[in-house]
């Protein structure tokens, strides 16, 4: 007898709902055995990972905080995943809107000038959107693989961004460290809740999950993509574009990240560093994947992975475990989600041997 897998006919609807649910609370299973083998009280060390961080007004304010660009990013990637496109280097193009804003904002230093904001992010989008057109030029031109093109140029943009702290954009007044000079008022977002890091770029994240809806159940072009991903043969019966929907699908996600990367030097950060981002491009794609893929979904999955970088925070400094543990709640999150689907897409079944012919 051997394990083989055979595909339903039709997923249910309930299960595909109830996978992510499921796919945490094996999460939570897989965390509490962790922590009993990092010789912690699993239920203290959970309380801390997943309670404590939100305890207060400034824990929910950091949460929305870093929950902002998660789903931003997450939103402009699930239009392409809809489609088939993979973008997998949304991190290299938040880096590059980053450094695109981060020019504007050393370039005019001290002015008051109200369109110095605006001006960054109309160029975060645009660095993070001539980021990804590389790889959409590549894929159209030459089928080069999307995945492979897109993660690469992450490495290429992290490169430059240490060339540039180091050299061209490096603070003549910072002591030789690798960061820029500290922008301006006028280059930053405005606090919105007082006491706490929370700005007007949280505004963002709502902005482009309502785009995204409406993108997705209102357009023509949305509905092309969608049906380049379900049929693609049926989208080339019909005449619709694959070249159009690569492009489309790799500039959303590269405006998205770009205006990411814009969010945090002219929020949180107030500067450009060699590191502008703890992985949130990385960490949107299983944002987008545990959401479904859906507007809404996307929301409650990027507070839930905002919750595990705040978990991992608090966890460092009270528990003494190292950082690291968020990203294998990270993991654990996907492994699970993607191990749930397996049964919700397919069914296990016992197949006897086939005998060898005589």
């Amino acid at each position: 007898m051997r394990l083989s897998l055979a595909s339903r006919p039709e997923p249910s609807r309930v299960m595909l709902a109830a996978s992510p649910l499921l796919a945490a609370s094996l999460t939570l299973a897989a965390g509490f055995l962790l922590f009993l083998a990092l010789g912690q009280r699993p239920g203290a060390a959970l309380h801390t990972f997943f309670v404590a961080p939100v305890s207060s007004g400034n824990g929910l304010a950091e949460l929305l905080l870093k929950a902002a660009p998660l789903i931003l990013i997450a939103q402009g990637l699930a239009i392409g995943f809809r489609a088939n496109v993979w973008n997998i280097g949304a991190e290299g193009q938040l880096i590059l809107g980053a450094i695109a804003a981060s020019s504007l904002a050393i370039g005019f230093q001290g002015t008051a000038s109200p369109w110095l904001l605006p001006a960054m992010v109309a160029a975060g989008i645009l660095g993070g959107m001539a980021w990804a057109a590389i790889p959409a030029y590549l894929r159209t031109r030459f089928h080069a693989n999307e995945i492979l093109v897109t993660l690469m140029l992450t490495y290429v943009a992290g490169l430059l961004l240490s060339y540039l702290v180091h050299g061209p954009m490096r603070d003549p007044q910072g002591l030789n460290f690798p960061q820029s000079v500290l922008f301006g008022d006028s280059a930053l977002f405005p606090v919105i809740l007082p006491g706490t890091r929370l700005n007007l770029a949280v505004g963002f994240p709502v902005l482009a999950t309502a785009a995204a809806w409406i993108f997705v159940a209102r357009t023509y072009a949305g509905y092309q993509m969608l049906v380049g991903g379900l049929a693609p043969q049926a989208a080339r019966y019909a005449g619709f574009s694959q070249g159009r929907a690569v492009w489309t699908a790799l500039l959303i996600g590269g405006g998205a990240a770009g205006l990411a990367g814009v969010g945090e030097v002219a929020g949180p950060l107030g500067q450009l560093l060699p590191v502008v981002s703890p992985g949130y491009g990385f960490a949107a794609i299983i944002v987008a994947f545990v959401g479904r893929l859906h507007p809404l979904g996307i929301v409650v999955a990027g507070l839930l992975m905002s919750l595990l970088y705040l978990g991992g925070e608090a966890a460092q400094i009270a528990l003494q475990v190292p950082y690291a543990v968020t990203s294998l709640f990270q993991g654990f999150l996907l492994f699970c989600l993607l191990g749930s689907d397996l049964f919700v897409f397919y069914r296990v079944r016992w197949r006897p041997r086939e005998g060898r012919p005589s």
